[in-house]
């Protein structure tokens, strides 16, 4: 049997010292920060040493072992199973259907406009589903039949919540907030062991592509032209060069006319030369000669 360590005394937020199960060095989280931005982009502030601790702990626990220094050494000795599972143990996955729901008015009445077909769009970060599926709800209710013409793309770095999202089975509380038009037309209630989940329907969730991708990839499984890009709440985990590298990238994969969700509190300042603003946290492409503002290279925000 492994010895486990004495728990290490550490001071909470009050002063006063409390006791860890494992021993977590500084050095061990610097070395957590580095190979979660170097894999994943992901850029952890200090302030995130407990948030940390607490997740990795519990893979410690999955698979017996004792120390962090025994766990990164399974990590940058390339296991990948246990690398997947790193990432997705830090990955922080909040959401729900219409989230940030003025974005979704914008798409409806951006949808009535287009004319050529195929529409497409990519959920850059879909985490378990609620946003892709609030975007082909959207594309119904705005073009009817003729949302067959319309390709959703779902993709994140997670792969726990991308299985999550092509099962579509939510809890019945996650649709509470939906008027009772929604929740008929577009999902089917659970019976027997299923009584209080709902499942999307079928319908639905063959408008949607589910895969995963990390966003630092060489290679992005992801080809234009693109009408739309939700990519919410994901540029916030990275610094912002990394930010910059991500836009410069995606800018070329929508259409002149297409437009670029974000969340509330990403903002492109540091990348005016690529996108500009076109209402509430909505981009479109940058006009020729506008340019980057200074300070693009700060440091950490997450």
């Amino acid at each position: 049997m492994t010895a486990v360590p004495s728990p290490a005394p550490r001071p909470d937020r009050s002063g006063n010292r409390t006791e860890r199960e494992f021993e977590f060095t500084a050095q061990d989280f610097e070395e957590v920060r580095r190979l979660i931005y170097s894999h994943a982009g992901i850029s952890l502030s200090e302030a995130k040493v407990d948030m940390v601790y607490s997740r990795l702990a519990r893979r410690l626990r999955a698979i017996g072992l004792a120390s962090f220094r025994d766990y990164l050494a399974l990590l940058k000795g390339g296991d990948a199973a246990e690398w997947e599972a790193f990432v997705n143990a830090l990955t922080t996955n909040f959401t729900s259907f219409f989230r940030e729901a003025h974005h979704f008015d914008i798409l409806r009445d951006f949808l009535k406009t287009r004319r050529e077909r195929p529409i497409t769009i990519w959920s850059a970060a879909a985490s378990t589903g609620e946003e892709p599926y609030s975007i082909a709800m959207t594309a119904v209710e705005a073009l009817g039949d003729a949302r067959t013409g319309v390709q959703i793309m779902a993709s994140d770095l997670d792969t726990q919540v991308l299985q999550k999202a092509r099962d579509g089975v939510y809890p019945m509380d996650r649709i509470a907030r939906l008027d009772e038009a929604r929740q008929q037309r577009f999902f089917l209630k659970g019976t027997g062991h299923r009584e209080g989940m709902v499942k999307v329907r079928p319908e639905l969730q063959g408008m949607i592509r589910f895969f995963q991708l990390n966003l630092l990839d060489a290679q992005w499984a992801v080809s234009g032209p693109l009408d739309v890009i939700f990519c919410r709440n994901v540029l916030i985990y990275f610094d912002k060069p990394t930010q910059y590298r991500i836009l410069q990238r995606m800018k070329p994969l929508l259409k002149p006319d297409g437009l670029l969700f974000l969340g509330h509190s990403e903002a492109l300042y540091h990348a005016a030369d690529l996108f500009r603003p076109r209402g509430q946290t909505v981009y479109e492409h940058a006009r020729p000669g506008e340019t980057r503002t200074r300070g693009s290279s700060a440091g950490c925000v997450a």
